[in-house]
């Protein structure tokens, strides 16, 4: 941790919206064995020595609940000092999560009076020497402030740098009482430049617009190298699709200015923002030295930015509309994976929804190994939820709202899917009080024994069911809360006993529960009333309830009509009950709404609505329209665990063990699915050949192999098998 001599620092003066530069010159001594900062601030920082960055972490330290945590990151600079010479460290503070506004469309209590903080700093620079002897330069009074050339930076507004601006004279900066109390170590997976995008094509529109299109939306920004003179400007405008006339449009980033404003100083140079990030596919060239219309493809290069999560899930099939689909959802949680699990990049919002974490837990655990990213927001969520057991709508909690169901059950299935996947069962641990307080917060506030009545709840969020004006969806908020009500107390039990717990009381509890579900809701009236009381096996008889589903769905033409919450259990009741053919029918269905849908308008990642892009080209709407919001990814799951069949087992957690029992397709004609476990790489693949399906599988364990109904044990290995199709 910093160094106790170690003070926070502020500016002397309110600078508004400049980004204040903190700086230290220091002399170093000869014979420098390691070099060590430590540091956090109020709001996100880059730190340098002598010119150069200290570590990669993009948008450092981090988001986490800031009244309870704040990150502390530890840089090996030991090649950036300079030994018998005198050196600069310097720091920028903007803004970041810390101190900008949250959110655009309300007002937000702790938010605002969060942002009357200062720019805060806290550093030590530690030099450790060969002869043993130890220097420190700490944050104190010594170290000067002044104005940086970024004059403007903010998460939604963007930024605003002026490479002429010549900085004047600094100011020694004030010590004040910053919040010692809460400082942590890195938790989390630190935030990286990722990939690096070439401009696909530049667009003239009709409007005479030129536009860069980078083929791919990303989270990130764009680096810009260009030659140019004092003064000229670079000024950029984000988007994520065109309009339906091929205009540039992002009329849907609502009150996010996403702002890129350079403006250059004389020759070559190169600049990418140092303290936000934006959501883009597309690029609008307002200004650029000579005009817009000079803009080379060669000028530009869009970065993308996310966790630093290692991939560990791959499919590919026969189906080139699904494999987009699949590159889709990977590059949507590529684009909500930044720190946390985001609902969105580009608009003003990009919080971290509860709801949408938890449905796309389970295929994000597929995608890329979460456990250190998920663990660290776990935290976050045991620190931000209330003495009476209440979990917010999204954590960091800065909306302060009221718990809703599916979303705030997060607290229970979070942590039991990180065990599932990896194993450890130190997180059920970690959050095992957690998790009870959450269900007994229910308990104490529901208006009915047994049920959850009296509260409102989000419901079947983006349901295409929902009556007119709402976006809710048709299915009784009530029956869902109470569905998730019995899955979290369930998870409790099963918890309980991994941990050697006493939950008697709460296996009662789940009992008490289930017993009233099917006592109050013995008939279910839509399609995802009918898939949750199946998927959490609460129906009296759940093959009837997927029975019911499956005719629910012929009726409704073969098309879904469910939303966030419905949406990821479908697919699951089907194939478990018998309907695997209707389900790969949804899962391949074209035309909307599906789920490939959005591919055939061009997606390159997942959309928000089924109907984000209406079949005449125009918007399902303005003001709430994300192109990049992962929750309807969630399918993903069901192509790994049904399709191409490789699920984790309850019982040998981690994949110490594993089931594999692929469901093939006529349609589809062959898949192959990769995912590198703790315990080493399982493939699951299956082709069409005439009348008889190939199936190639490997393991690294054990596994439960099941094909065509038939179970079979087998050890470590890779294995050819044959059956009639």
């Amino acid at each position: 941790m910093i160094e106790r001599k170690a003070v926070w620092i502020r500016p002397a003066r309110d600078m508004g919206d400049v980004v204040p530069e903190f700086s230290r010159k220091f002399r170093a001594g000869s014979g420098i064995e390691r070099a060590v900062l430590r540091i956090t601030g109020l709001g996100v920082y880059v730190a340098e020595v002598n010119g150069g960055r200290a570590g990669n972490f993009i948008m450092a330290p981090g988001w986490t609940s800031y009244d309870h945590r704040l990150q502390v990151q530890t840089y090996d600079v030991t090649d950036l000092v300079r030994a018998g010479e005198e050196n600069t460290v310097t720091v920028l503070l903007g803004k970041g999560w810390y101190r900008s506004r949250l959110v655009g469309w309300r007002y937000c209590d702790d938010q605002e009076e969060r942002r009357k903080n200062p720019a805060g700093l806290l550093a030590d620079l530690e030099i450790r020497y060969e002869n043993g002897s130890v220097s420190r330069i700490p944050t104190d009074e010594s170290w000067l402030v002044r104005e940086s050339r970024v004059r403007f930076s903010e998460i939604y507004d963007g930024e605003i740098y002026d490479a002429s601006f010549e900085p004047g004279t600094a100011d020694h900066a004030v010590p004040f009482s910053g919040p010692d109390h809460t400082l942590i170590g890195q938790e989390g997976e630190e935030v990286l430049e990722k990939e690096r995008l070439s401009v696909r094509e530049i667009i003239t529109t009709p409007r005479g617009e030129t536009v860069l299109d980078f083929g791919q939306e990303i989270t990130g920004y764009v680096e810009i190298e260009v030659t140019a003179s004092a003064g000229d400007v670079v000024d950029l405008s984000f988007g994520e699709v065109p309009d339906a006339d091929g205009n540039f449009y992002n009329e849907n980033y609502r009150t996010a200015k996403a702002l890129y404003r350079y403006t250059c100083r004389d020759g070559r140079q190169t600049y990418k923002p140092l303290l936000t990030f934006y959501g883009f596919r597309y690029v609008r060239v307002n200004e650029f030295p000579g005009g817009p219309q000079a803009a080379a493809k060669e000028n530009f290069t869009g970065i993308a930015v996310y966790s630093d999560m290692k991939r560990t899930g791959y499919l590919t099939g026969g189906d080139p509309l699904l494999n987009r689909l699949v590159s889709n959802g990977i590059w949507s949680q590529k684009g909500n994976y930044l720190d946390i699990p985001t609902d969105c990049p580009q608009r003003d919002e990009r919080l971290g929804w509860t709801g949408d974490a938890q449905v796309f837990m389970r295929a994000g655990c597929y995608n890329f190994d979460t456990e250190r990213f998920f663990r660290k927001w776990l935290r976050d969520l045991k620190a931000d939820q209330k003495e009476d057991g209440a979990v917010g709508l999204v954590i960091p909690d800065v909306l302060q709202e009221p718990p809703s169901a599916a979303w705030s059950d997060v607290a229970s299935i979070g942590p039991w899917m990180l065990y599932l996947f990896y194993g450890d069962a130190g997180v059920l641990s970690a959050h095992f009080e957690s998790m009870k307080r959450w269900v007994d917060y229910v308990t104490g506030s529901t208006a009915k024994d047994g049920l959850w009545a009296g509260k409102e709840h989000l419901g079947d969020w983006l349901g295409l069911d929902a009556p007119s004006g709402s976006c809710k969806g048709s299915s009784r908020e009530e029956l869902i809360a109470t569905a998730y009500y019995a899955h979290s107390a369930e998870l409790v039990v099963r918890a309980g006993k991994v941990l050697g717990e006493d939950v008697s009381a709460y296996k009662e509890l789940y009992e008490k529960i289930r017993a009233a579900f099917r006592r109050e809701y013995p008939e279910y009236l839509t399609q995802t009333e009918c898939a949750l009381a199946a998927y959490f096996g609460l129906a009296e008889d759940p093959r009837a309830a997927a029975d019911r589903l499956a005719r629910m769905i012929e009726e409704a033409g073969g098309i879904l009509k469910t939303g966030f919450v419905g949406t990821p259990c479908v697919l699951h009741v089907l194939s478990e009950y018998g309907y695997t053919e209707l389900a790969y029918t949804l899962l391949l269905r074209r035309e909307y709404p599906s789920w490939l849908y959005s591919v055939t308008k061009g997606a390159t990642t997942i959309w928000e609505h089924w109907d984000g892009i209406t079949e005449d080209g125009s918007f399902w709407s303005k003001d709430m329209n994300s192109f990049n919001h992962y929750a309807y990814g969630a399918v993903l799951d069901w192509i790994y665990g049904v399709a191409a069949g490789i699920c984790p087992l309850e019982e040998a957690p981690g994949f110490r063990k594993v089931r594999i029992a692929p469901n093939p397709d006529r349609r589809l004609g062959w898949l192959e699915a990769r995912f590198e476990s703790r315990h080493g790489l399982i493939t699951s693949g299956w082709e069409y050949v005439g009348d008889t399906v190939r199936y190639e599988i490997t393991t690294p364990v054990e596994a439960e192999v099941v094909l065509g109904g038939v179970k079979r044990e087998v050890g470590a290995g890779s294995y050819i098998f044959y059956a009639e199709a």
